[in-house]
């Protein structure tokens, strides 16, 4: 075994360790493979979860936000059929909504950097793990440690903890230390390491691109001191990082180069094993994502990521067929019996370091719901709003237009742009009822319009197109004699499976009142909730505010600072005018 059961992350007992080389001798080949598996939750019916538990043996399994008590009820279901008990595993990354619906939304963690203080990483950790703690979980994906290199990247962004190597490195150990105290086990992510490339690993492997010892000081600095203070878990991104490939084989080919983490034996075996000195468990990432898909068939990626050096699948297209091409790589030699028993023993590990079968005979793996009143608590709620307002950016005013008010500009016209188009969004309602209770008279432009403009050609003019073509031809007094400011919120969520998160426009003929056309015109205020790097597209902007997070106590403080009532405080942990000069003096 070259399994450290008593050294870090671990640090088992002998009972525990007991456990763990008692309970491996006792696996059958199937429940063996069956632990190497965390699939997303399905349901309660009996026929699933004897499925699960009792044919597929399944190791863990992930969920999504639920109302708390269905989640305690769910898990208990699982636990008590499970001869093992499971690994219950959820997003954590921004605060106990990741687990429960009830959950406390704290801050994406870029708001939390731009605190400027470290212990709004332990306060996000705290309120995540102890909310995910209550209804069950055990096993966190947080927090992400990639750095924010690169404006363009489309799902990096505010979930990091900004550019700074520095400040990614102590909000996460705030957020580790947190983690502990709730007996939840973190996981860093994603190795090794996103926000350097402009693409998203969820529709192709992205690509690290920093020489070996850039990385080395960077990314790898991160990895190194983490571990060295006894992260449990590390998941494996569907990124290449083509120097330390090869750095670790000079002789490796072109195309191997640029496998995945997940899929890399230099990257896992020889960097974070070997370089880094991990001895804990390796998860992948989600493997619906094209980044782990791209290289090989399926048939021998599932079976060649525990090869390589993962000890557990995120995820599964089909759950029956994965663990059937598990069993046949097994077979044919893509997976190894060494491999696999070094990942059960590290599965079977950190179940061990979690306390889980001491739970298990106790009956506790799933609280009581007295538990539940630790959710959305009021010390919660406190730190949720002094986080927002110590976050929560004033990036340029250059005009002096702040503080807003209706005896300066009474006249606003409001336009919230979302990654979907709709009209009277919840979102976008709240944003104009909170200018009508400041006094301010406020037109909210309606984005959605059913309208083709091929029908213009036709010469037939409906309603809708002539309402639309009165306001791209109006003329310019028209139209501005009626307002006095224009506001635009961007609330772009950063999402899974986006090329790219731009500021989308609705026009035709690029033409229209959507676009800030008027800039020149009459005072322009921009307020990002959801992406820092909005400025590349309005550099017009007189005013440019970034909330990162778009709860109620980040939108309440926005407006309290926007009308004057309290200082803006936050300070931008990334370049927010994206090395353009233009979006600083414009």
């Amino acid at each position: 075994m070259s399994i450290n059961l008593r050294g870090n992350p671990f640090y088992l007992n002998e009972q525990s360790v007991r456990w763990v080389e008692e309970t491996f001798s006792s696996l059958s080949l199937d429940e063996k493979i069956g632990q190497l598996f965390c699939p997303a939750f399905s349901n309660t019916e009996k026929e699933t979860v004897t499925h699960f538990t009792d044919e597929l043996h399944v190791g863990g399994m992930m969920v999504r936000a639920l109302p708390a008590d269905q989640i305690q009820d769910t898990l208990r279901i699982y636990q008590e059929n499970s001869k093992i008990p499971m690994l219950i595993s959820a997003n954590l990354e921004s605060g106990g909504d990741g687990a429960v619906q009830e959950g406390t939304s704290f801050a994406m963690p870029e708001g939390c950097s731009a605190t400027g203080d470290v212990k709004n990483g332990y306060r996000l950790g705290k309120v995540a793990c102890q909310e995910a703690a209550a209804a069950g979980i055990n096993w966190g994906y947080a927090p992400i440690v990639d750095i924010d290199r690169n404006y363009r990247n489309p799902i990096t962004n505010i979930r990091s903890f900004g550019n700074d190597p520095g400040m990614v490195l102590e909000m996460a150990r705030g957020y580790l230390r947190a983690a502990s105290e709730e007996g939840i086990a973190p996981t860093i992510k994603h190795f090794p390491g996103d926000g350097d490339d402009e693409r998203d690993q969820h529709l192709l492997v992205s690509v690290n691109s920093l020489g070996y010892e850039e990385w080395l000081v960077s990314y790898g600095e991160i990895y190194r001191t983490l571990i060295a203070e006894g992260v449990p878990c590390v998941m494996a991104g569907h990124i290449a990082q083509p120097a330390a490939a090869r750095h670790v084989k000079p002789d490796i080919s072109d195309r191997e180069a640029f496998y995945p983490g997940s899929l890399s034996k230099p990257l896992l075996t020889g960097v974070l094993r070997g370089e880094l000195q991990f001895n804990g468990l390796i998860v992948t990432d989600s493997t619906l994502m094209v980044g782990f898909l791209q290289m090989m068939p399926r048939k021998k990626a599932v079976p060649y990521c525990i090869e390589c050096g993962c000890d557990m699948m995120l995820f599964n297209r089909s759950l029956d067929e994965d663990v059937r091409y598990m069993k046949e790589g097994y077979r044919d030699g893509i997976l190894s019996e060494e491999r696999l028993n070094d990942a059960v023993i590290r599965i079977l590990a950190l179940k061990a370091f979690l306390h889980l079968p001491e739970k298990k005979e106790k009956g506790t793996l799933v609280p009581g719901t007295d538990l539940l009143a630790t959710v959305n608590s009021d010390r919660s709620k406190r730190w949720v709003k002094e986080c927002a307002d110590h976050a929560v950016t004033l990036v340029k005013d250059n005009r002096h237009i702040l503080p807003m008010s209706p005896e300066k500009t009474k006249r606003v016209y409001l336009n919230v742009i979302e990654n979907q188009v709709a009209n009277n969004t919840p979102f976008a309602l709240d944003i104009k009822n909170r200018l009508d209770r400041e006094g301010f008279e406020v037109t909210l432009r309606e984005r959605e319009f059913d309208f083709d403009p091929n029908i213009i050609l036709t010469g037939e003019i409906t309603p809708e197109a002539a309402k639309v073509m009165a306001e791209i031809f109006a003329n310019t007094e028209e139209f501005v004699s009626q307002y006095d400011l224009c506001m635009i919120v961007l609330n772009m969520e950063t999402v899974s499976n986006a090329t790219v998160v731009r500021v989308a426009w609705k026009v035709v003929y690029g033409m229209g009142n959507d676009i800030p056309w008027y800039s020149g015109e009459m005072p322009l205020v921009v307020v990002s909730t959801a992406n820092p790097y909005h400025l590349l597209d309005i550099p017009m902007a007189d005013v440019y505010v970034n909330a990162y997070t778009g709860n109620q106590a980040t939108l309440d403080a926005v407006f309290e600072k926007l009308m004057g009532r309290s200082e803006f405080k936050g300070v931008s942990p990334v370049d927010a005018f994206c090395g353009h000069e233009d979006c600083r003096v414009l």
